[in-house]
């Protein structure tokens, strides 16, 4: 039987409200490619892979996917695909090249032609404005270390806003501001390359009165769509009952999850058990009239989700989810494995049931502060070929993607553990195979197989899959 005319296409489609969005999601830095065309300034990320080791094998994200120059063919691929909402990122230093100062109009044509390609297409557009790109000039004067990064961010959301705020249905100000923090500014693994640690957490209060002057900016500029953020999540679990391992999974939840959520959402920081205190005294005493900046109305929450973590007590393997690195090393505690799980090309657990949980956490730590829930990004990478001559097999992609989906549907459907949570769509990381951060070409979570030296693309059976999956939902 194809993957077309799966009977399991057909349940999960019958399940899907008719207004329940299925998307695909990417980053510009990922696909665009044309790093020095049309303008486009450096970013942090364009100096990091310049640094010796930064990348794996070297690689590069001169071209990508060249998506620069390809975007129609791509956007042909969404429309045969027939997904609703395509999620994309707007490079800063593609439309202001130094962060600060005059806006570059190609660049600001070139997502003028995407956007309106998507809408001929009856693609939904979903724009991030920061998906990781800083400019570099402001990199140089700190990133997110330094406040006016945040102020020069609105300035920018503003020109966004004013330029596309007639065609936008969705703004997500931020994409998971905790990844930038911890794998940029604490751990070393991403750009810019500092290992902080704690005191990497003035990040965090930056990154979120960003959101916060976006926000405002965004809706001083009428735009006609919803305005939301989206952030990683991961369920954060003690290796075993003992104290040690409950405190530490505690603060670690503190510094992946509430550290941002409760500021979003509650308009505060989370409370600090006292002996932790001096881990976390680099955020400083913060203004309630930041606070009130961060707290701005949300129309929908973005949220990652990818795997659990389990914290155990004491140093072990430097590992972070997205690499090794000397930094953890320094923590008095480490992350174990879930060895019950298959995992991913990455490593990652493969741990579907543990989504409807993290769902019923954030509705039960927010309450009504929680706005109706995008899940922004879910996907897998796994070990492909770099060259194809058809289609990929690729039966673990397929199987990741419906049961996650399948998860968050159960959980939020009547009855579920999570029904009070309102859950507006889905999208999968990601269209095609991409520049995969620290990790190069080296990690393949796409629908559409990429080959790197000639471009083609290829959808995987996972396409063909998903394809079905959103016309058996029309039917």
């Amino acid at each position: 039987m194809s993957v077309q005319d799966s009977v399991a296409v057909q349940a999960l489609a019958a399940r899907l409200s008719p207004d329940f969005q299925l998307g695909v999601a990417s980053a510009a830095f990922q696909i665009e490619g044309s790093l020095a065309a049309g303008g486009r300034g450096p970013s942090g990320w364009d100096a990091f892979v310049e640094k010796p080791g930064s990348i794996q094998d070297g690689h590069s994200p001169a071209v990508a996917c060249d998506h620069y120059n390809r975007a129609t063919e791509d956007v042909e691929l969404m429309r045969t695909l027939g997904v609703d909402s395509y999620r994309f990122s707007i490079s800063w230093p593609r439309v202001q090249p130094d962060g600060t100062g005059p806006f570059n109009s190609e660049g600001l044509d070139f997502y003028d032609r995407l956007i309106d390609q998507l809408l001929e297409a009856g693609i939904s557009p979903m724009a991030t404005l920061y998906h990781w790109d800083t400019p570099l000039p402001l990199e140089h004067r700190g990133g997110w270390l330094n406040r006016s990064t945040a102020e020069r961010f609105a300035e920018y959301s503003a020109a966004a806003g004013r330029r596309f705020g007639d065609r936008v249905a969705q703004w997500v100000t931020l994409n998971e501001p905790v990844s930038v923090t911890l794998n940029g500014y604490a751990l070393g693994v991403h750009a810019p390359g500092h290992d902080l640690l704690f005191d990497a957490l003035p990040a965090v209060h930056h990154q979120l009165l960003a959101h916060g002057l976006a926000v405002q900016a965004l809706r001083a500029e009428a735009v006609t769509g919803a305005v939301g953020v989206t952030n990683l999540h991961s369920p954060v679990r003690p290796a075993t009952r003992s104290i040690s391992d409950k405190f530490l999974a505690g603060i670690f939840d503190l510094t992946l999850n509430r550290v941002y959520a409760d500021p979003l959402l509650l308009g505060r920081y989370p409370k600090v058990p006292l002996v932790a205190k001096p881990w976390f005294r680099s955020l400083g005493k913060v203004s309630d009239a930041d606070l009130r900046t961060i707290h701005q109305p949300l129309d929908f929450y973005g949220l990652n989700y990818y795997y659990p973590v389990k914290v155990a007590t004491g140093r072990g393997p430097g590992e972070s989810p997205v690499g090794s690195t000397e930094a953890m090393l320094k923590m008095p505690f480490h992350m174990a494995a879930f060895p019950e799980y298959a995992t991913t090309g990455f490593g990652w657990p493969v741990a579907p049931d543990h989504l409807g949980p993290l769902l019923r956490e954030l509705k039960d730590r927010y309450g009504g502060a929680l706005p109706p829930l995008y899940i922004t990004e879910s996907g897998a990478s796994f070990p492909e070929p770099d060259h194809v001559s058809g289609p990929i097999a690729d039966a673990d992609r397929i199987n990741y993607i419906a049961s996650h989906l399948g998860h968050a549907l159960d959980a939020t459907a009547p009855g579920g553990i999570a029904e009070d949570v309102e859950l507006l769509g889905y999208y999968v990381w990601t269209l095609m195979d991409n520049f995969e951060w620290a990790a190069g070409y080296s990690q393949r979570f796409g629908l559409v197989h990429v080959d790197f030296d000639t471009q083609e693309r290829t959808p995987k059976d996972s396409y063909y899959w998903y394809q079905a999956l959103s016309r058996a939902r029309r039917a």
